[in-house]
């Protein structure tokens, strides 16, 4: 499979207020808007808030959004009133992350790489 672009499709409830916490909360980069939906930058990726759906989010999916400054990026949302899911710690896996939810409830991490992980140092031999 040769893979041009990919994106994550979210049906929300509301629709204008879960465009808005991902344009006005989140302060996420609008890729395009058309009728019915608005697609944000995720990084090397998409979102794309469109329709309008029932059931709600589901525990076993979550957004993995990478941050360069964790602790900036929480005070600002904390600042906006955000309440987090779960305060910023580093996980045993060495990464430090904080949850929040959006309007739906679905589950997004944000993550900081400490400058001395595994992903970030290059551990090919000399």
């Amino acid at each position: 499979m040769d893979v041009l672009s990919s994106r994550i499709l979210l049906n929300p409830k509301d629709p204008a207020v879960t465009t808005a916490f991902y344009r006005d909360i989140l302060e996420l980069a609008i890729y395009r808007e058309f009728p019915g939906g608005t697609v944000f930058f995720l990084g090397g990726g998409f979102l794309e808030i469109v329709g309008r759906g029932e059931a709600g989010p589901t525990e076993n999916v979550a957004l993995w959004l990478q941050v360069r400054d964790l602790a900036a990026v929480v005070a600002d949302l904390e600042g906006k009133g955000v309440v987090l899911d779960r305060e910023p710690r580093r996980e045993p896996w060495g990464l430090d992350e904080a949850w929040l939810s959006d309007p739906d409830g679905t589950r997004i991490v944000l993550v900081e790489i400490p400058s001395d992980h595994p992903l970030r140092v290059d551990v090919r031999a000399p």
